[in-house]
């Protein structure tokens, strides 16, 4: 029986390269545009993306199942397991959006025939969902809402800033949320930030004279902040040649976990260290008590700086986590063809010959946008970088 059940996995895994591989990035689109809408987007997406894997791996058996057994699953669609294991988190993590999530659905099971393959493959996928929603219960738990800085009676600004919460999320992968906070940021009297200060001056400001064309285009490119641009990465790998539906299924799951476990470890940061925004230090910069930066009353930064702590560089954390993961997926092949677009540049595709091109445009882009100063691009791509690493090994790419 066991020698069997040998030769038919690897049968079952070249039957499954003949399904429609993209079922993974396509639903990886709808879940990202509907969570995008949702309370915890990327959490909710690493959610689902963990789901499908299982889901999938458990049909193909192409991968050891080390992290979760959902039982045999002979003759069951791999269509129909994606599209149930991405409703199933849906519906549990974003219930308000109920009526689009059944859209999405609904569509998905009508171009499926009908029969036993349909339905054993949407049970797979409710059970897949089922099992990581209550594998990551109550990570979240009680929060503590933010308190803005003040003394009493003195006014600040009333907007709430963003990302407060995240910091205090459970992480998947890493041991705590503060398990790779940085050092502190440069002092201000330092000739570090000095430096820092003074290329963001010139660089960032909307009026910049020493950014070029391309800098500022570039930078509105990455001035999005919503993580389908990081799923149009994983697709341009997705649909590369000789790829299989299970490789692509754990590609997403490893990426979006590193980026969930990336979103909660640069708000802790972020929140603990309370550094100062490019706008703020520039309009105040002879109370810094370093002779080298000069105050610009007046200057304002090429995109809106986003409402939220400047240290680490959170962008720039993504990206190193998420290329991390693809070099992981792609070991022995530096050169590999990356492309995204950006809901902040439409109609605009850009390309990478390899991820190091990537992780460096987006360090080089917050910078020409005026939000954050290069020590602390430096630091983030060093901290995504671990949690890509830690991410990956935890999905057996190493």
């Amino acid at each position: 029986m066991h020698g069997m059940l040998g030769r038919v996995a690897p049968i079952l895994w070249l039957l499954a390269r003949a399904a429609h591989a993209d079922v993974i990035a396509d639903w990886a689109d709808k879940t990202s545009a509907i969570a995008s809408d949702g309370a915890n987007t990327i959490r909710t997406m690493a959610l689902a993306q963990s789901a499908v894997y299982e889901a999938v791996n458990a049909i193909t058996a192409r991968y050891p199942r080390d992290r979760v057994d959902l039982g045999p699953a002979p003759g069951a669609s791999i269509e129909a397991a994606v599209a149930a294991a991405n409703r199933g988190v849906l519906l549990a993590e974003e219930t308000p959006l109920k009526a689009r999530i059944e859209a999405a659905y609904a569509q998905a099971l009508e171009a499926l025939p009908d029969g036993e393959a349909r339905r054993l493959g949407v049970a797979l996928g409710e059970r897949a969902a089922a099992d990581v929603l209550a594998k990551h219960a109550g990570e979240i738990g009680n929060l503590e809402p933010y308190r803005p800085v003040t003394s009493p009676g003195v006014y600040v600004p009333t907007t709430i800033p963003t990302g407060w919460s995240l910091g205090q999320h459970k992480p998947w992968f890493l041991k705590s949320a503060a398990q790779l906070r940085p050092p502190a940021p440069p002092a201000l009297k330092s000739a570090l930030w000095a430096r820092d200060y003074n290329e963001i001056k010139a660089l960032g400001s909307v009026s910049s004279a020493t950014r070029t064309d391309e800098q500022t285009q570039i930078a509105r490119f990455w001035a999005t902040a919503l993580p389908d641009i990081h799923i149009g990465l994983l697709r341009s790998v997705d649909t590369a040649p000789g790829r299989d539906i299970t490789r692509n299924a754990r590609l997403y799951a490893a990426a979006v976990a590193a980026m969930s476990d990336t979103e909660v470890a640069v708000f802790e940061a972020k929140y603990f260290y309370l550094f100062w925004r490019p706008i703020t230090a520039i309009r105040n910069g002879d109370r810094d008590d370093n002779p080298a930066t000069e105050r610009d009353a007046d200057w304002v930064p090429l995109i809106t700086t986003p409402m939220q702590p400047e240290y680490p560089c959170a962008h720039c954390m993504l990206a190193a986590a998420v290329a991390t993961v693809i070099r992981a997926d792609n070991a022995g092949n530096p050169a590999i063809s990356l492309s995204t677009i950006s809901n902040t540049a439409p109609g605009v595709t850009r390309r990478w010959a390899n991820t190091d091109e990537l992780v460096r445009e987006v360090f080089m882009a917050r910078i020409w946008a005026g939000v954050h100063y290069r020590n602390s691009a430096e630091v983030g791509q060093r901290m995504g970088e671990q949690v890509g690493k830690i991410a990956a090994a935890a999905y057996g790419l190493r």
